[in-house]
């Protein structure tokens, strides 16, 4: 457990350092290693699942960060702010021929912004992918996806 809160503080020492002019496969890469290390310490309840989960889950990430484009971001976007928690949207970008199916979750409160956290599964030159994302309003009332 203490190995865990370990990787968890350097994790967010990381976050912390970030660069806000990240592209978005690091953007897709940071969120997946999280996801990825949270799923890999509840299967292996080891420190070596942890990393293989932040490893796999970090290149998932940055596979399906840096695939989508602008109009893929807005339908994400509109998802965030349209579908009810549980359902599925779905879409595929006519440029790349990209299969996005989102499903978001409850609203929540974080920092006195609302959030929401989603499942993504893309198919992306055949190949299907999961990642997870987290949204949060800006100041504008707009969806913006947190690295």
């Amino acid at each position: 457990m203490k190995k865990l809160f370990g990787l968890v503080l350097i994790g967010m020492f990381l976050l912390s350092c970030a660069n806000t002019g990240m592209n978005k496969g690091q953007t897709g890469a940071i969120g997946g290693a999280a996801a990825g290390a949270l799923i890999g310490q509840a299967v292996g309840r080891d420190t070596t699942a942890t990393l293989i989960g932040a490893a796999a889950g970090g290149l998932l990430g940055y596979i399906v960060g840096n695939e989508m484009d602008k109009a893929d971001r807005q339908r994400l976007s509109h998802t965030y702010e349209s579908t009810p928690s549980g359902q599925t949207s779905s879409w595929v970008n006519p440029d790349t021929g990209n299969r996005y199916t989102v499903t978001p979750q409850p609203a929540y409160t974080q920092n006195q912004r609302v959030c929401r956290e989603a499942e993504i599964i893309a198919v992306i030159d055949g190949k299907q992918e999961k990642t997870y994302t987290t949204a949060c309003r800006d100041a504008n009332g707009d969806w913006v996806l947190q690295k």
